[in-house]
């Protein structure tokens, strides 16, 4: 049922049908609403400087971007950088330094999926999670990082950093609950728009391939990789974030027929561990134009 849901909603925000843009504009006074209280807040806040260069990479949407990658292939020309992040779905609290400029200090669990991933492709870069990032960006100025990157931040207008947000294509425009905007690009806001094709583009290596991949994957609007993809049997979509059990794997496997399970690293992260056969749909950013 969740899963149904979370599709739905995807497909109302990013490719609506005749009765979802009904839907959509029947709610556009709420939207007006929602859109006039985020004008409001941001006008009433005062960024902080913090003394160092701060980088957000996000987009104005709700749903994937593709910002991790971007964020890793502009962490790793910038060794002595830090990178903060909210770790959605962890399983802890408060602010935790998933890895030092040394070593990963904790599991997937407490760390949430995505900051995993920077924990394994960033090797000389701090990754931080918190709620609060004005604490973990202390925290990063404490470890002597030089230069910190906000995963998803355009929204924290209290602090005084760079905004960089992927132009993300919907047919349906408006704010939300109408539409997938969480806000729109202010007249007196500063922000790069990057765009891939332009400013960057994506490389994409299969590995350990085999002749009968299952494609498994729990990324939000997961069509998105299709043009990606190596021949596979089959398709199996999860919603963002689904934490995986090692049972359900398997029954994949055995529906499927299927000699290995296909997973970006976002979910190769959360499965490692149970010694299932995988293949890696691994996905990096190659920046073609300067961005920072």
């Amino acid at each position: 049922m969740k899963k149904k849901l979370v599709f739905w909603v995807e497909g109302y925000f990013y490719n609506p049908s005749l009765v979802q843009k009904l839907l959509s504009f029947l709610l556009l006074p709420l939207s007006w609403l929602y859109c006039f209280v985020m004008f409001i807040r941001f006008r009433l806040q005062k960024p902080q400087d913090f003394g160092l260069k701060i980088v957000s990479v996000g987009n104005l949407t709700v749903g994937g971007s593709g910002k991790t990658p971007l964020v890793t292939a502009l962490a790793k020309k910038h060794p002595n950088s830090a990178v903060i992040l909210r770790g959605y779905g962890r399983e802890s609290h408060g602010i935790l330094v998933v890895k030092n400029q040394q070593a990963i200090l904790c599991d997937v669990k407490q760390s949430g999926d995505e900051a995993m991933i920077y924990a394994k492709k960033l090797q000389d870069s701090v990754v931080i999670v918190s709620e609060e990032r004005k604490i973990a960006i202390q925290k990063a100025k404490e470890l002597d990082c030089e230069i910190i990157f906000l995963d998803d931040a355009y929204s924290k207008h209290d602090i005084k950093k760079l905004d960089i947000l992927i132009d993300v294509k919907t047919k349906n425009n408006f704010c939300l609950p109408s539409g997938p905007y969480r806000e729109r690009l202010w007249k007196t806001k500063e922000a790069k728009i990057v765009k891939e094709g332009v400013d960057f583009s994506r490389e994409v290596e299969v590995k350990n391939s085999t002749s009968r991949m299952t494609l498994v994957t729990a990324i939000a609007r997961p069509q998105r990789l299709d043009a990606f993809l190596p021949p596979v049997i089959a398709k199996n979509y999860f919603e963002d974030h689904h934490s995986f059990t090692k049972a359900e794997l398997e029954l994949i496997l055995q529906k499927d027929k299927a000699s290995s399970l296909l997973v970006t690293f976002k979910d190769y992260v959360k499965i490692e561990s149970f010694g299932l056969p995988l293949s890696l749909l691994d996905l990096e950013v190659k920046v073609l134009n300067k961005i920072i």
